[in-house]
């Protein structure tokens, strides 16, 4: 799905190749322009700009939020390191190749959306396009959250936690689905906060360990040997 977006989003910036130049430049002079804050909130400033792209950022590849270490804790490997690694390029394709791509694509296009971006590259299929592909992305966002917090309360309360805890998460789905959108984005931004802060302490805490780590990984590739990390005591 995401090789799909790709993909069609790069036509849509092929078909508009002459106005990429132009949206490059917009993007970068408007982006923190008294202009841009008024127009995104009401009475902000430049700082206020910064702080909800940040959230937003943050929203969308769920960097030092902690959350993706819980998936790539199951993956078999021999090293932690390489795991990182491939852990590293999930955020690094999100943000630097999807968003740059779609942001693009609609700047370059002049389209207010991104369906409307879509279609005026694909007439007739652009607008689905997006629709589906919007469906698939939040079914499986659900799906992966949902053994986020299952691995979390498993951890903290045990399994006879866990009925419970699938009927407050179904409950939470259709709650998100029809709360007030200003209210959700708040909770969401308040949650991640909650979630980004210890982690980032933590993170903090064993830099060491992973610096270790990470040199002894590297050493162990440029002499040609295959050494495997043990994990952190």
């Amino acid at each position: 799905m995401v090789g799909s977006l790709n993909r069609n989003g790069l036509l849509v910036l092929l078909l508009n190749i002459g106005s990429i130049g132009s949206a490059l430049q917009l993007v970068f002079t408007q982006a923190f322009t008294a202009t841009a804050a008024e127009g995104g909130f009401a009475g902000a400033a430049v700082w206020a700009v910064i702080r909800f792209g940040v959230a937003r950022g943050v929203f969308s590849n769920e960097a030092g939020l902690g959350s993706a270490p819980i998936a790539h804790a199951v993956a078999a490997t021999n090293s932690p390191v390489d795991q990182g690694l491939i852990a590293m390029l999930g955020t690094f394709i999100d943000t630097i190749i999807v968003c740059s791509i779609t942001g693009l694509a609609i700047v370059a296009s002049g389209a207010a959306l991104t369906s409307l971006a879509f279609e005026s590259a694909l007439p007739g299929i652009g607008g689905p396009l997006i629709a589906i592909s919007l469906s698939v992305v939040a079914f499986t966002t659900i799906l992966g959250w949902s053994f986020y917090g299952e691995k979390c309360i498993g951890f903290f309360l045990g399994s006879r936690a866990l009925k419970p805890y699938r009927v407050l998460w179904v409950a939470a789905i259709y709650f998100g689905a029809t709360a007030d959108l200003g209210f959700i984005w708040l909770l969401a931004d308040t949650m991640n906060a909650m979630m980004a802060i210890p982690n980032l302490i933590a993170l903090l805490l064993l830099s060491p360990v992973v610096f270790r780590l990470t040199r002894e990984f590297f050493a162990s590739k440029g002499s040609g040997e295959e050494v495997e990390n043990a994990p952190a005591e």
